[in-house]
């Protein structure tokens, strides 16, 4: 955890939390933080999951990397362990087992996800639905190898992979899809970057589109980024769980942001 990190933190572990029903202004509001944020229960698929992010863990396996993104705090060389690139890019499981609930309790036409990585956070998207495409975006393919692999152990044949920097394969997935549902942003947590991803998903997103943004306090740039699209016009209900950030469009009239101990 950077400085800036540190700094947020502390902050958020202060700010006041909402977990009561008394604490949210809407139905809809309280009913996504028990049914998603809340909710425990387990779903077959996080065992799948659980079981190939345990033997990537164990992997001697050491793969180099391209980065067309920020790049990493962490490593200065440009090659990478597979247990390395789980232990510090993949989705925590808690993280994972929510982002899956959100879309059972959603049910998005589609799905797209910038930054693959490994696999493991294109999972807990794809699992829930073996009808749902997911599209999703890495710029190295070395590590889009690995997780094609991934993929194939767990029979997810509806997952569709582009490979390259966001800024040319994303305008190519949008123009697949109708109507954007619902976006993962899991790469390149740079301000700029961000808004500019965000502002291409928005030109083609449905009514109630759900955007989900990993690293909001990754910098104070993403910070700011995070900031914004809380504000923008389109955006009228946002969850803060400090690790990432839930924005969904016009789903109501009213904006309300809620902040969630949770990850």
């Amino acid at each position: 955890m950077n400085w800036f990190q540190a700094k947020a933190y502390l902050q958020y572990i202060f700010k006041k939390k909402q977990w009561r029903d008394k604490d949210f202004q809407s139905p809809l509001a309280q009913n996504i933080a028990q049914d998603v944020f809340y909710e425990v229960h387990p779903y077959y698929h996080f065992v799948v999951i659980n079981d190939i992010r345990n033997d990537l863990l164990q992997s001697k396996k050491q793969i180099e990397i391209s980065d067309f993104g920020a790049g990493s705090k962490k490593f200065r060389s440009n090659k990478r362990s597979i247990k390395n690139l789980v232990k510090y890019n993949a989705s925590s499981q808690q993280q994972g087992e929510i982002i899956s609930r959100l879309i059972s309790y959603f049910k998005p036409q589609n799905i797209i996800e910038l930054g693959t990585s490994l696999g493991i956070g294109t999972l807990y998207l794809a699992l829930p639905n073996s009808t749902t495409p997911v599209y999703t975006i890495e710029g190295c393919a070395n590590i889009a190898k690995e997780a094609q692999e991934n993929f194939s152990i767990a029979k997810s044949i509806h997952i569709h992979q582009n490979v390259g920097a966001f800024e040319t394969e994303l305008p190519k997935v949008i123009s697949k899809i109708k109507e954007v549902d619902f976006v993962y942003f899991d790469g390149h947590h740079d301000y700029q970057a961000t808004i500019n991803y965000f502002n291409i998903c928005l030109s083609k997103a449905s009514e109630s589109a759900i955007f989900i943004f990993d690293d909001i306090y990754w910098s104070e740039g993403m910070a700011k980024a995070w900031s914004e699209i809380k504000q923008h016009p389109d955006v009228s209900l946002t969850f803060d769980l400090f690790r990432f950030g839930v924005a969904i469009l016009k789903i109501q009239k009213n904006k309300e942001h809620y902040i969630i101990k949770r990850v």
